[in-house]
């Protein structure tokens, strides 16, 4: 005759044996282990996506900055803020407002091929003057007989992820460099090169 506590024991036993046979369940428990996993590579796919976007954009910007400005021999103020307005449309889509951008002319010395800024304007204008590093193939060759020009345009733009969870705010930004089209430097409201 069983006692009470084997008989207790082996109801116990009935039930496990029954419980892992029974696979009713399964399903909603291996949904809920792996919807998180999906959820986050989902939103995750999403933000990178969308990040690219707005890099591949940010560099357009600055390649159009430079190009509207070097097709001008001579701007004023306003032609670079239209320059700087039709540029940052082309943000559509996407925020425009986290965009800065600049331009400024840039003059490399014919001799010591060191590069000075000579006006700017933007979001973040630089000083007339300051000392810029230019890539070395954009320097004038030895025995140049002028001074080389560039418009160089600069964008930065702040990301903002549209979820928190999968990354946060990261600061992108571009800059591009474009010779003169039409005369040897775009003068500013009529100052000389």
């Amino acid at each position: 005759m069983l006692t009470r506590a084997s008989r207790h024991l082996k109801r116990l036993a009935d039930r496990a044996r029954h419980l892992r046979r029974d696979t009713r369940g399964l399903a909603a428990v291996e949904f809920a282990m792996i919807l998180p996993l999906m959820a986050g590579l989902f939103f995750g796919t999403i933000e990178v996506t969308r990040g690219v976007a707005i890099n591949r954009k940010m560099t357009i910007v600055a390649r159009t900055l430079s190009d509207l400005t070097s097709q001008s021999s001579n701007v004023d103020d306003t032609q670079l803020a239209n320059f700087l307005a039709a540029a940052t449309a082309i943000m559509t889509p996407y925020p425009t407002t986290p965009v800065e951008a600049t331009i400024s002319q840039v003059k490399i010395d014919k001799t010591s091929g060191a590069a000075t800024v000579r006006w700017s304007k933007g979001a973040h204008p630089h000083t007339v003057g300051d000392s810029v590093t230019v890539p070395d193939g954009l320097k004038p060759d030895p025995g140049a007989t002028s001074d080389v020009y560039l418009i160089w345009s600069e964008v930065r733009y702040l990301y903002q992820p549209l979820t928190e969870y999968t990354m946060t705010a990261i600061n992108l930004s571009d800059e591009t460099y474009t010779r003169p089209r039409k005369s040897l430097c775009v003068t500013y409201d009529d100052a000389p090169c």
